[in-house]
């Protein structure tokens, strides 16, 4: 399974030839990021917000290639009042057989036990880190320890050029963090061999 961050919370996930996009952004949604413009079998949006419902960016391919993935759904918020700010959320697991990945969207909320049992044994998890929309660095670390993915991928943060103001910066969750692997490129592929870490990938 092949993971690409596209930006904020924008992945693309491929596996045995299907390629499905995460949450992409709407144009000019999301400062200092270029437009979405991908091709993909699917698109899945974890919330109606337009900084993750760019379902428009998306070009669906027409070839009928079968997916590989089950997907189980986790309904949780999008803030810490069930959903009464800004709505609720929708938590997604991508298992393709070999791997499973898990976004978690714009989680706001802490979860559930039985919600966070499900989480456990991931070989990737997408996680918000920002703070202010959804859970903050500080939130996003204690349920990492909790779920114990092999591979964390930050995201919904803010860098020197991109992102909302008011949302935090990704050294704020990666001070926290022990293992944490800088990516030359924006994708990483998921293999048996990694060791636990907090994958950090640089936008192309």
């Amino acid at each position: 399974m092949k993971l690409t961050w596209l930006g904020h919370s924008c992945f693309k996930m491929e596996s045995n030839g299907y390629t499905i996009i995460l949450d992409p952004y709407e144009d000019g949604y999301v400062p200092g990021l270029a437009p979405v413009r991908e091709t993909a079998d699917a698109v899945f949006c974890s919330h109606e917000h337009s900084d993750h419902n760019g379902r428009e960016t998306v070009t669906l391919k027409q070839d009928g290639v079968l997916s590989p993935f089950t997907i189980t759904e986790i309904h949780t918020w999008h803030d810490d009042a069930r959903g009464t700010k800004r709505g609720s959320n929708c938590i997604r697991i991508f298992d393709d057989g070999t791997y499973r990945a898990a976004h978690l969207g714009d989680l706001g909320c802490e979860l559930e036990p039985e919600q966070i049992e499900a989480l456990k044994g991931l070989d990737a998890v997408m996680i918000p880190v920002g703070g202010f929309y959804t859970i903050d660095a500080k939130q996003a670390k204690a349920l990492i320890d909790q779920i114990e993915p092999r591979v964390t991928l930050p995201m919904h943060y803010r860098g020197e050029a991109f992102g909302y103001d008011v949302i935090g910066t990704l050294d704020e969750f990666t001070d926290l963090c022990d293992c944490v692997v800088e990516y030359a490129g924006n994708s990483i592929e998921l293999n048996g061999e990694m060791l636990q870490q907090v994958a950090v990938l640089k936008l192309k």
